[in-house]
């Protein structure tokens, strides 16, 4: 009955689009296929989730539906012989998981986003590099994979649903064929109604999680909507026995929808599951298991941490165990699955404020990845302080927290029941991405700071960059520092780990950074630490980094050659030339703006070529 039904569906709403039964066969097997699990049960029926939902919303509190009633915002070596060089990989978290990123290189070609296009672009060799094609996309593309001859693109656009919530904004997933560079050819494209949260490639199957809105509110009554998926102009309501619900869940106002597609399967090849959920937050994705988090805050003083374990192998997506941890998870890399356990950081409560007492503490806990059972915690760490990075490696878990210094946690997880502390650092400043040089030294990237003499908090100064030796894990050390420009220097790298580029084997470093530089001749007495700095200077800063001599700037590469478009007073205005990606290919490092790409020598930083490109919003 839900094949016939399904299929005169598509018949009378797409009568002039040819259905090949091979293509409804492959999309129905998938589509109608749903299953009941421990830890997260799936509906019956669509009339059960409207019972479940509005049921839940009638138990929460006026503050929380007033939350439901505001909309969700989207802020929103192929086909040729394999390049012989090395190059440079996606900075990426797990191995073997890769993560949609911007810019790819495959050693001979960079792919890359510029505007609403994907450039594909020969880099090798240096001297000749040049455009080989563009790839016109309707939506605004958030993403890239590559992968022996296709090219993923991720994009969020208008889906041009009817009776949509909010304009069916919805993120979709195109599948090109690049095997010939010069005339990349459209396979298909999926589209699932909702905002992108993350997405992952493992092995040739690509995983997207979305969400969106469970419920739209009228004056008197609510409206309980329901997921829908686009694959080659037909239009599919997720069954309900493929969405899942979690009794731990207060607020069911959102779907998290996961999606996967084989990039290579000849024949259309998608599966979706959707588990009910308060929104979406923040993934981690392991080589099988994909663990969302969602904020929860009704009834948990300082708050408390939703997580949904989903384990993937394929198309085979099962919505599997929910558990829940005190404080709220920072990023994905706050989480790691490792040898049958889950290790997530935590903060609960708040920093103080000019008026307010401090309420904050931050913990560590492991649980069974199976259950999601809570097993060990370490607990009320730096009291008045917040998580600003973490990082799991192995049996160990290194914390920076912050307020007025920045002490570096080392802390042993070899005993997953009883996690704990081994060794501290306290030194000015913080770091905000933290990442492993080797198995004794840690990389850090953040700000540099000063004591505030008013107050209880420490003024932002120059971006900072840090080696940490963690060899004597009860007595880590900083061996090496550097500090570029004055307050008002940031870099992209201390809020989106893909724009760090590290290699060991050459000891390099490359940031993207904007630097600003306090004229000292312009202030007569002591300059005052809460003064913003004058911009300088845009691109990618080339370090030498190594435990024996520390970190040492090579040079600088930038795609600016005017300094008024750093802008003035404290204003940068952003411009198409912005450094935002370093990669290398060999012994060649190229930067990426959404205008350019260059090419300079990494023997001494010499320019080679570059490449323009026609960027357009």
């Amino acid at each position: 009955m839900v094949r016939r039904s399904l299929i005169k569906g598509l018949i009378t709403v797409f009568p002039l689009i040819p259905i090949t039964s091979a293509f409804l066969t492959a999309f129905i097997i998938q589509i109608n296929r749903g299953s009941s699990v421990g830890g997260l049960k799936s509906f019956s029926s669509y009339e059960e989730i409207r019972s479940f939902v509005k049921t839940r919303v009638d138990e929460i509190t006026n503050a929380l539906a007033l939350r439901f009633s505001i909309p969700l915002k989207v802020d929103s070596a192929l086909g040729m012989p394999k390049s012989t060089f090395e190059y440079s990989i996606t900075n990426i978290q797990v191995p073997g998981v890769d993560e949609a990123d911007t810019v790819k290189t495959d050693g001979r070609y960079i792919y890359t986003v510029s505007g609403n296009s994907v450039y594909i672009v020969e880099a090798y060799p240096p001297e000749s590099m040049e455009k080989t094609s563009k790839i016109s996309v309707a939506g605004h593309p958030v993403g890239l994979f590559v992968k022996n001859g296709r090219l993923a693109v991720i994009m969020c656009e208008d889906l041009l649903l009817e009776d949509s919530y909010y304009g069916s904004w919805g993120t979709s997933l195109a599948i090109y064929d690049v095997s010939d560079v010069q005339n990349p050819g459209f396979l298909r494209k999926i589209s699932v109604e909702g905002e992108y949260v993350s997405s992952r490639m493992v092995g040739k199957h690509v995983y997207i999680v979305t969400t969106m809105p469970a419920i739209r509110l009228f004056e008197k009554d609510v409206e309980v909507l329901f997921p829908r998926i686009v694959a080659n102009g037909f239009v599919f309501t997720i069954p309900a026995d493929k969405i899942f619900y979690s009794n731990m869940t207060e607020a069911p106002e959102s779907y998290t929808i996961i999606t996967a597609t084989d990039i290579f399967a000849e024949e259309e090849s998608v599966e979706s599951k959707a588990i009910l959920t308060s929104h979406a937050a923040c993934t981690y994705v392991s080589p099988a298991n994909i663990y969302v988090t969602m904020p929860k805050w009704i009834h948990s003083e300082g708050g408390a941490t939703e997580i949904h374990r989903i384990r993937i192998n394929g198309l085979e997506i099962e919505c599997e165990a929910s558990g829940e941890v005190p404080g709220r998870v920072l990023n994905q890399f706050s989480m790691d699955e490792y040898q049958g356990y889950f290790r997530v950081a935590t903060t609960t409560g708040y920093v103080a404020r000019l008026l307010s007492e401090a309420t904050s503490a931050n913990h560590v806990y492991i649980l069974d990845s199976e259950t999601l059972k809570i097993m060990g915690r370490l607990e009320n760490l730096a009291p008045g302080e917040k998580i600003y990075s973490a990082r799991f490696i192995g049996t160990r878990c290194y914390l920076i927290t912050f307020k007025k210094v920045d002490p570096l946690f080392t802390i042993d997880l070899s005993n997953p029941v009883e996690p704990r502390v081994l060794g501290k650092l306290k030194i000015p400043g913080y770091s905000d991405y933290l990442h492993p040089y080797d198995e004794k030294h840690l990389i850090g990237i953040g700000k540099e700071t000063v004591e505030a003499e008013e107050g209880d908090f420490a003024w932002h100064q120059g971006l900072k960059i840090s080696l940490f030796d963690v060899s004597n894990v009860t007595a880590p050390r900083e061996v090496g520092r550097i500090i570029v420009g004055d307050r008002g220097t940031d870099s992209p790298a201390l809020w989106d780990h893909h724009a760090f580029l590290f290699d060991k084997k050459r000891n390099l470093l490359v940031i993207p950074i904007l630097e600003a530089k306090i004229f000292r001749e312009k202030y007569s007495g002591s300059i005052p630490p809460n003064i913003y700095g004058e911009y300088v200077f845009q691109g990618a800063y080339v370090f030498r980094i190594s435990p024996e001599e520390g970190i040492m700037l090579r040079g600088r590469i930038t795609h600016l050659e005017d300094r008024d478009a750093l802008g003035k007073n404290g204003y940068y205005s952003s411009s198409k030339y912005t450094v935002v990606r370093s990669l290398y290919i060999d012994d060649v490092i190229f930067t990426v703006s959404s205008g350019k790409i260059k090419a300079n020598s990494l023997t001494d930083l010499s320019e080679i070529s570059e490449v323009e490109l026609d960027y357009l919003v």
